[in-house]
């Protein structure tokens, strides 16, 4: 049992510092240089497709609206996100992706894509199921134990 704990620890550490510096390696060396790790996560939770009220994005973050304007501000400024008005409410602002922010959200999907990929090439359909109810149980624990609203 020590062992297991031991090895499943340092595996999760590890992976979760992996990722991390992966992303911001990618970020830094990319094409989308200017973008912190923050503003792809928060062009992640936009989504590509329609436009969102900041309301929405801010509680799929987990954040304040305060908090994602400043971050729209920036995204705004560097030409990944332009706010636009409902049509059918002209005082309601929605935020959306610009052409530029919709490459950069596609090559952060691409990034996750391989990754995942990478994680299941080779498993039997039986150990896909107990990685995903190994790591849905993780999930569950953080979620429960840290109050985690997403």
């Amino acid at each position: 049992m020590k062992e297991t704990y031991n090895i499943l620890n340092e595996l999760l550490v590890e992976t979760f510092n992996d990722i991390l510096e992966i992303e911001q390696r990618a970020l830094k060396e990319g094409a989308f240089h200017d973008l912190s790790i923050t503003e792809i996560h928060t062009i992640e939770a936009m989504g590509m497709y329609e436009a969102k009220a900041m309301s929405e994005v801010a509680k799929k973050l987990d954040i304040t609206v305060g908090t994602l304007t400043t971050a729209i501000n920036n995204l705004v400024r560097k030409e990944y996100v332009e706010r636009k008005r409902d049509e059918s409410d002209r005082r309601v602002v929605k935020i959306a992706l610009t052409k530029k922010g919709k490459l950069a959200y596609r090559v952060h999907d691409k990034f996750h894509s391989d990754m995942i990929k990478a994680t299941i090439e080779g498993l039997s359909g039986q150990e896909e199921d107990i990685l995903i109810k190994s790591l849905d149980k993780l999930n569950t624990f953080f979620k429960e134990k840290y109050h985690l609203n997403r």
